[in-house]
């Protein structure tokens, strides 16, 4: 029996085994790690080991095994489209510009299925190394699969041919990739400005042209929802409160200008206090 054979009609549970021992001998380093015996241990081993494995290629049996089980764990954790989120209009009254365009859902943004979900990735473009962090750049790169980090590495490699070795992304161009295991469409990936004194209104500006850049992109490419996430408010030290008043003043002037371009523009949050800020400026 070969491999495929073998691997055809795994339950779930084989799929996690199969899938941790394969990324173990992937690593090489890590190949004689022990494997814990609960299934939350098994994720999570697996979540390191797609981590913090670089952009390379993967057999392609190992990587239908992930793909399924991928596609498995979003069905368990449930897609949420557009249609069932409401608008500002709908949940507030609000009477806002694009009130019917806007809408603010709190929840993990990878169980999105709209047109392209936004990630606040580094200038590196490679998705977060550091295994099981909590970034909004390492769930989207854990749920998409490792083909996300290798069509990453494939555009920086290209970008760099033509720029120089030393080239990185600059803040707020963003980067359009495939979603991969995601619900989602695509996964515009853009780098935020990074606040390491205090705030200027060069940092201002530079996260405008986040929101700015990436409407821009999705409007070229026919994309008519998106979710944004709260882009430089992590890591970056970009004060949530006013990134959030940044973010809903630029997509309402982006939209003023192009009232037909976007169907639904979704601002994504994953707490209470950022949740708070979006409301007192959507209501």
């Amino acid at each position: 029996m070969d491999e495929r054979q073998h691997t055809r009609h795994m339950t779930q549970e084989q799929r996690l085994d199969y899938l941790v021992e394969a990324f173990k001998a992937d690593s090489g380093e890590y190949r004689d790690l022990h494997t814990p015996q609960d299934e939350e241990g098994k994720r999570l081993l697996l979540r390191s080991l797609m981590n913090i494995r670089m952009p390379k290629k993967l057999p392609a049996e190992v990587l239908r095994v992930q793909d399924e089980y991928l596609s498995q764990r979003a069905a368990m954790r449930g897609g949420v489209s557009p249609a069932e989120i409401p608008t500002v209009r709908e949940a507030y009254g609000s009477r806002r510009p694009f009130a019917e365009k806007l809408s603010l859902w709190q929840g993990d943004i990878t169980r999105l299925a709209v047109d392209a979900i936004v990630n606040a990735a580094n200038s590196q473009m490679l998705g977060c190394f550091q295994p099981c962090h909590a970034c909004i750049d390492n769930c989207i790169h854990t749920y998409a699969g490792v083909q996300l980090r290798a069509a990453c590495a494939a555009e920086m490699e290209a970008l760099r041919q033509r720029y120089g070795r030393d080239y990185e992304q600059p803040t707020a161009v963003p980067m359009l990739t495939d979603a991969y295991n995601l619900p989602s469409k695509k996964v515009i990936h853009v780098v935020g400005p990074i606040v390491y004194d205090r705030l200027t209104s060069a940092h201002r500006q530079a996260l405008a042209d986040c929101y700015t850049n990436t409407l821009d992109l999705c409007a070229a490419k026919g994309l008519g929802s998106v979710a944004f996430c709260c882009i430089s408010t992590g890591v970056f030290r970009f004060p949530g409160q006013e990134a959030a008043g940044i973010a809903v003043e630029t997509v309402t002037q982006w939209l003023t200008a192009h009232p037909d371009a976007m169907d639904r523009v979704i601002f994504n949050v994953f707490t209470e206090r950022d949740r708070s800020y979006y409301e007192q400026n959507l209501r």
